[in-house]
């Protein structure tokens, strides 16, 4: 029997992907670890090994195919021994039938138990948890948070319930009464007026997880902003005198490092701001993993620096080159991109002097930071000229209220303008 190869699982949250790329084709001989191909999720390129030896006998997914289902067999191996010719022609795995629905009851036996006919009743949710179509990792996190998911509206592929249906721990709507008014239709997109030259692109998954992630970060996360100004002097000048220390060592620091840094030590002094919002629960975390905004072509990521509190600045400024240099190359690992407790998002190299940004669900926090430049700056009660950034943070006010939000932004202040108080 042919060994069948299957759409893997390449992260906790995969329901499907693009296959992007054979690496290899019908005929050719594989042994385990050979790279098989390329497989494009909601956030990188990743390349996917084999595990069994053979030889490819038969690939049925063409690469470029969209929404490939995770565990849907993409290709046919031929095992040692094994006619691949005869592999290649054994018919191709069928997709696994839906289960057939319970039998209804007899009319004989339903006019006995009910000989005067009652008004139909709404459907009942199942029951139990078992019943309802839904990932592992979303079961789990129901099962932590104590969510019945008979209660939770799936919006996964055919209703399927997924993680970020259960994080907020927000139940589906009861069903409207029949007198009640329908909800408003979402607007369909325009179509591009005509006349005008265009060309229109396909969406990739990242992009439509962007779009999916975001627009629901501005429905459901009531947003508010804190905003504040930082003399850069004190910070401009440890970096010099830092990357003077290192260069033997083949090391530069970045102001973006730096910040990173700030921001942790910050979230460590004001731990009420190191928090998620989880439905009935609020998540505080004992530890300050700073998520950071890296653009990419066609997208944005943002690869996860941890335990920025412990680190020394040299290590960070290490990992941020080598994870934003993976993030363009499509090469990180989920885990190197999911989770963290806060983000900060830097577009200070583009000019940009102040900007709002979209919090990451589910985390509480985001800031943005602008670009250093000369101003007008009151120093020891004097007017005077210093390198001045504008920071703005976004804060989920489920969350971290107004007063905690102001107590962070004004230890990350003090840390930039006084530097050394980070590193001790």
């Amino acid at each position: 029997m042919p060994i069948e190869l299957k759409m893997p699982a390449l992260s906790p949250t995969m329901e499907e992907g693009t296959l992007a790329k054979w690496l290899v084709k019908e005929g050719d001989e594989v042994k385990s670890g050979d790279l098989l191909a390329e497989i494009e999720t909601d956030k990188a390129t990743m390349e996917f090994e084999a595990v069994d030896e053979g030889t490819i006998a038969k690939i049925l997914i063409p690469e470029g195919t969209d929404g490939v289902k995770v565990g849907a067999v993409i290709a046919l191996i031929a095992g040692e021994g094994e006619d691949a010719s005869a592999a290649a022609a054994a018919p191709a795995p069928k997709a696994e039938k839906p289960a057939a629905p319970a039998p209804k009851a007899e009319p004989e036996v339903a006019a006995k138990a009910a000989p005067t006919p009652a008004p139909a009743a709404a459907p009942v949710p199942a029951s139990t948890d078992d019943r309802v179509k839904a990932t592992p990792l979303a079961r789990r996190i129901a099962q932590a948070q104590g969510i019945d998911l008979a209660s939770v509206a799936g919006t996964g592929p055919n209703g399927r319930i997924v993680k970020a249906d259960v994080e907020g721990g927000k139940p589906a709507a009861a069903a409207a009464p029949a007198a009640q008014a329908p909800a408003a239709p979402i607007a369909t997109p325009a179509a591009a007026p005509a006349g005008i030259p265009s060309e229109t692109i396909k969406l990739s998954n990242m992009r439509k997880t962007i779009a999916k992630r975001l627009t629901e970060s501005k429905q459901t996360v009531p947003h508010y902003y804190l905003t504040i100004d930082c003399n850069l002097d004190a910070l401009l000048k440890l970096r010099g005198e830092l990357n003077a220390g290192l260069e033997g060592r083949g090391i530069k620091l970045s102001v973006n490092d730096l910040l990173v840094k700030a921001l942790g030590v910050a979230l460590a002094e004001v731990p009420d701001a190191n928090v998620q919002f989880a439905g009935d629960t609020l998540v505080k975390f004992q530890r300050s993993d700073i998520s950071m905004a890296v653009a990419i072509p066609g997208g944005l990521i943002t690869p996860v620096i941890t335990d920025v509190v412990n680190k020394p600045l040299s290590r960070i400024a290490t990992e941020a080159k080598d994870l934003a240099a993976r993030a363009r190359d499509g090469k990180l690992a989920p885990e190197e991109y999911q989770g963290g407790t806060a983000s900060i998002s830097n577009l200070g190299m583009y000019g940009i002097k102040q900007f709002d940004a979209v919090i990451n669900p589910p985390q509480g926090m985001i800031l943005a930071v602008g670009a250093g430049e000369k101003r007008p700056y009151v120093v020891n009660d004097a007017l005077a000229m210093a390198t001045v950034m504008t920071a703005t943070g976004s804060f989920d006010h489920r969350a971290i209220d107004g007063a905690v939000g102001a107590e962070l932004m004004a230890a990350f202040k003090r840390l930039v303008e006084k530097p050394l108080g980070m590193l001790a």
